[in-house]
């Protein structure tokens, strides 16, 4: 850490969600933060990959008022054939247009925050935390990116009492790991695909430092879930559920296996972002339930300890 108060230290978030059951134990509030390590063909949270702020728009909502024309310095908002169009390779996110866009049509995602703040808001709900068995939750993105402020940000809540998990990919560095071991009680941590050629064709890397990253943790006494974003015709596969079940039985200190069952949120962010790159299941439904439930009692049968109710996304 440097001198600066870790009151003081700010981050890049890009949403605080309250009364989140998903992300850990009890009621939690998860602060997501921006960049991230991988680009998965899958990801639902776009807008997290960039570390910087990103324009969202929305050409639907736009009302006409004109304002963004008159105050873009980059000329990146143009009308044609009676649409507003915006032209991401001049615009600069300034987010000068965003500033007074009523209808909401265009907004900055992504905006810097202290820990104080932050922390401010996370405490509201302080009742139902210790009511539930609650916490915060940091997530993202790759929350150990920003390590400075998401170290500062666990201390601050371990000193307000609160119960700490980080949602993370595994694709970083052992040592921003390390940092945050004294303040975290779970990491819920993501595994994409046990083939190594897969996993890099669907994130952008190789999984080798994910696996390595995992066992540390697990012989460093920390307390983990595996999570499993499984997405069908893509990594439900058998190979894959039984690399994940022997990965399991070498961690026998493992809390359990969550899987992630793929959704289409993420296709609905796409255009309004400008990075239609990312998503490339536009295709894929998600799975009903009855599915779900094959996938968890398919790793039962393989002796793991399945966390999910049947049907149901942890």
């Amino acid at each position: 850490m440097t001198d600066t108060p870790v009151q003081a230290v700010t981050g890049r978030i890009f949403d605080i969600q309250r009364f989140s059951i998903h992300d850990g134990p009890g009621i939690r509030t998860t602060v997501f933060l921006k960049g991230c390590t991988l680009r998965c063909q899958w990801c639902h949270n776009p807008e997290s990959i960039d570390p910087q702020p990103v324009l969202s728009f929305m050409p639907d909502k736009c009302i006409g008022c004109g304002y963004c024309f008159r105050v873009c310095p980059e000329g990146a908002h143009r009308m044609e054939n009676g649409k507003h169009v915006l032209d991401r390779e001049k615009c600069t996110v300034c987010g000068l247009c965003a500033k007074e866009c009523y209808a909401k049509a265009l907004e900055i995602v992504g905006r810097d925050a202290t820990v104080t703040e932050v922390i401010d808001e996370v405490l509201r709900d302080r009742p139902f935390y210790e009511t539930s068995g609650g916490g915060m939750t940091l997530s993202g993105g790759e929350p150990l990116l920003q390590i400075e402020f998401t170290t500062a940000l666990l201390q601050a809540a371990k000193l307000a009492g609160l119960h700490c998990a980080v949602e993370t990919c595994g694709a970083i560095d052992f040592a921003r790991f390390e940092r945050v071991l004294p303040y975290v009680d779970l990491f819920l941590y993501d595994l994409k695909d046990m083939d190594p050629e897969r996993h890099k064709q669907f994130t952008g890397a190789p999984n080798d430092a994910i696996i390595a990253n995992v066992r540390q943790l697990h012989d460093h006494g920390a307390a983990v879930i595996l999570r499993l974003p499984i997405v069908p015709g893509l990594n439900d596969r058998p190979d894959h559920f039984e690399g994940v079940a022997k990965l399991a039985s070498e961690l026998p200190q493992l809390r359990g296996v969550e899987i992630i069952p793929y959704h289409t949120l993420g296709t609905s962010k796409l255009e309004r972002l400008g990075i239609e790159d990312v998503y490339q299941l536009r295709d894929i439904k998600t799975p009903e339930p009855e599915t779900v439930a094959e996938w968890c009692n398919a790793l039962r049968a393989l002796g793991v300890n399945v966390l999910n109710r049947d049907g149901q996304d942890g």
